[in-house]
């Protein structure tokens, strides 16, 4: 019995050794991270509108999604059970023109000699959910705030990600309040914003960042983990406009925002079979243009409503029953996006709200093309003041467990 308790005892003791030397490693990669000081928010201003949409063609919408979920690290992960060739099926046979897979910290070559190909992945193995979508990647980054992240913490590991990818994408940034209001106000250098996927709606963070005057393109993704489940999949597409359908074509209307999101309405018990016909039925964008004060836009079929939202999210108009609508900017307007909700197909009556697009922004700008950059800076002193605090604490807390240990040694002796 002895034995099996001095057994039981060294195991507890390792235990809560590796806990320490894990909280060490943790608190030495949280005293890495730089103090900003973050610009005062700020809304669009300019007298000029940016139109994303300029000179696009709408004969050349590509259907695309950037996250999904395949078998990875040996199964260890969701989408275990996705074989890739599963998840290309069914996509095509859904019309996609590019379906990409995006695994936790891992980038997928299956599909590297295809013309759609754009090597991506999802960033962050946190407990809260605090994910990026890296589009473009020249390999995965391993660094992260895996415990908690504040808006230093976040904006740190943005600029890092920026250095090895063409677009950054802040992914489902409602989920677990993971990117809350008060941190778009401030959050830069990063391209796209996860404003839809299957299970969360980011709308209010894509407004805050937009009210702020970042300007932050819409992703809309399906995030699947089960391609064999219809209520996972082809619920939320992006549509990019582009003439090429390849890599550099894709992520440049990307960041130009010549783009849109799509929520995909779907009936209680849909099939596979049934997605497939109704995803044939999805209308087209036919235009959008700025000419003076004026937004227009059309689509191919009647829709139910035209909603035109502007700063702070505030609806600005709503135009009923038409296939095209316009809308005159205010001077108080600082951006306006637009969501269009079309009617239910294959139901009876034929009524109520179905498939809904979202818009990219149309905003205020000085005629430069519009990035969001960096804003935030270094504050070196308290940069090095926090570290200096950190590191002389952990370094006072070892000497402390040292001594004690010391101390008991050598009371047994």
């Amino acid at each position: 019995m002895k034995k099996i308790r001095s057994i039981l005892r060294k195991v507890f003791k390792g235990i809560l050794v590796g806990l320490l030397l894990l909280l060490i490693i943790e608190l030495l990669i949280y005293f890495q991270t730089p103090v900003y000081d973050f610009p005062p928010p700020a809304p669009f201003t300019g007298n000029q509108w940016y139109n994303p949409y300029n000179g696009m063609d709408s004969t050349r919408w590509r259907k695309a999604n950037f996250h999904f979920h395949t078998r990875a690290w040996g199964g260890l992960t969701s989408g275990r059970y996705n074989t890739h060739e599963a998840f290309y099926q069914t996509y095509k046979t859904l019309g996609y023109d590019a379906p990409q897979i995006a695994n936790y910290q891992n980038i997928d070559t299956y599909f590297a000699d295809s013309a759609f190909y754009i090597p991506s992945y999802e960033h962050g193995f946190g407990v809260r959910k605090k994910h990026q979508l890296l589009i473009g990647s020249k390999g995965v980054m391993w660094f992260d705030y895996s415990l908690y992240q504040n808006l230093h913490n976040k904006q740190h590991i943005l600029n890092l990600l920026r250095n090895d990818n063409e677009i950054v994408a802040i992914a489902h940034p409602d989920w677990e309040n993971g990117y809350p209001l008060k941190h778009m106000f401030y959050l830069s250098n990063y391209d796209l914003l996860e404003v839809l996927d299957n299970n969360w709606r980011s709308i209010p963070q894509w407004d805050a960042a937009l009210s702020t005057g970042h300007p932050v393109f819409i992703l809309a993704d399906d995030d699947a983990h089960d391609v064999s489940n219809p209520y996972e999949i082809h619920r939320c597409v992006t549509y990019i406009n582009t003439h090429v359908l390849n890599r550099d074509g894709m992520i440049r209307s990307l960041k130009e925002g010549n783009a849109f999101g799509v929520e995909v309405y779907m009936s209680t018990g849909e099939t596979f079979e049934q997605k497939a016909l109704n995803a044939r039925l999805i209308p087209t964008l036919n235009s959008v243009t700025v000419r003076g004060d004026t937004l227009r836009i059309s689509v191919t079929e009647k829709a139910l409503k035209f909603t035109f939202i502007g700063q702070d999210g505030q609806i600005r108009k709503i135009t009923r029953l038409a296939s095209a609508a316009w809308y005159k900017f205010c001077p108080e307007d600082t951006y306006i996006r637009t969501e269009i909700t079309f009617l239910k197909k294959f139901m009876f009556p034929k009524v109520g709200p179905g498939t809904i697009f979202y818009l990219n922004p149309i905003f205020r700008y000085d005629g430069k093309p519009p990035s969001n950059g960096l804003r935030a800076e270094v504050n070196l002193p308290r940069t090095w003041i926090y570290r200096i605090l950190g590191y002389g604490s952990l370094a006072a807390l070892l000497s402390l467990f040292i001594y004690i240990r010391l101390r008991k040694r050598i009371t047994r002796n």
